[in-house]
């Protein structure tokens, strides 16, 4: 996450700011010039293109601020939920406030790294879509299919996600982790499976996707991950099925990458970020672990838990290295030149 500032009065912002609390000026983001903008008393902002924009129709329902170009349209980010609670939910509504935050986290992420996102109006087969689901009245499976991601907005909840945590015998657990992960199945059907070379060295990394994978649910429940499991994959869930070792480390890949860019820009790392040309490794040896073994040790001295509680072997540095070429490869130019629409 970049550092932002006010641009009537330089004062420090925050990605999710309405409004600047130095001056009170109101304020909006613009995707395509990865801004936040200052709002005129109208509630307008003028681009570079001299487009007027305003804010997104959802800034009271979600907290969303992001400019759009006709008032009353949803932005880009909202638009790809297709399913939200119903208006008697408050309880669900009060969790889907949590969760849009985190996807547009996701979406101002994926735009940085260049990594193309199609919705269902590009693809309506197979483009991206969420399903936020509030599981008050019903039973909500957490998944993707086709590029419809599904979650339960009950993930926002601290207690039920710790529970959740625990019973899974997980080291980490967080609703932006969720939206990296499944996103990662998108982007494994969009971008590694429509080409045939791509697909043949994910095989040789991840494993042959096209195992059972309802037979390797039950394997994986019924007798847990193998021994030895920590030399080869990111986490035991990794273990389950290639579909998950992929989703799993490209959800690694954009923690990391994001926590890099952010460390960078408040001026608490100076190694090699997620722009290097090189093999992700050389992110992982001079800045990653570094900075990840001093964050762990700020959150030691808070009582806290490991900021990151991973282990990085060889082969999973490997599979890192895959994503990142893979976007490198493939994911066009970052949003970020205004030439994209907010």
């Amino acid at each position: 996450m970049q550092r932002f500032a006010c641009a009537v009065c330089s004062a420090p912002l925050f990605f999710e700011n309405s409004r600047c609390l130095a001056c009170r000026t109101q304020l909006g983001f613009h995707r395509g010039e990865r801004a936040i903008a200052p709002l005129d008393d109208d509630g307008a902002y003028r681009d570079l293109e001299g487009q007027v924009l305003r804010r997104c129709v959802n800034l009271k329902l979600s907290g969303c601020t992001w400019l759009v170009r006709e008032e009353g349209d949803e932005c880009f980010s909202c638009n790809l939920t297709r399913t939200r609670p119903d208006d008697h939910d408050t309880t669900g509504l009060a969790q889907f406030l949590d969760a849009e935050r985190s996807k547009r986290h996701l979406i101002y992420e994926l735009d940085g790294l260049g990594l193309p996102i199609r919705d269902r109006t590009e693809d309506p087969d197979r483009g991206l879509a969420f399903d936020l689901l509030s599981s008050v009245e019903e039973k909500v499976v957490i998944g993707h299919q086709n590029g419809l991601i599904t979650i339960d907005l009950a993930e926002t909840v601290d207690s039920h996600r710790e529970k959740m945590r625990a019973r899974l015998e997980e080291p980490y657990r967080t609703m932006l982790g969720h939206f990296r992960h499944e996103t990662g199945h998108y982007f494994e059907g969009t971008l590694v499976f429509s080409d045939a070379e791509l697909t043949g060295r994910a095989r040789d990394l991840f494993g042959d996707d096209r195992a059972s994978y309802q037979d390797a649910i039950k394997r994986h429940y019924d007798e847990g991950a193998p021994e030895g499991w920590e030399n080869d994959h990111i986490s035991m869930y990794a273990t389950m099925h290639p579909y998950e070792d992929f989703a799993e480390t490209f959800a690694h890949y954009l923690h990391i990458c994001d926590t890099v860019d952010t460390a960078r820009n408040h001026g608490l790392a100076s190694g090699p970020g997620p722009d290097t040309t090189e093999d992700f490794g050389t992110v992982v040896r001079e800045t990653w672990i570094p900075l990840a073994v001093a964050l762990n040790q700020v959150n030691r001295s808070m009582g806290a838990n490991d900021l990151y509680p991973f282990v990085l072997p060889p082969a999973v540095v490997d599979k890192l290295d895959f994503v990142h070429k893979l976007r490198v490869r493939v994911g066009g130019t970052p949003v970020g030149s205004g030439t994209v629409p907010a």
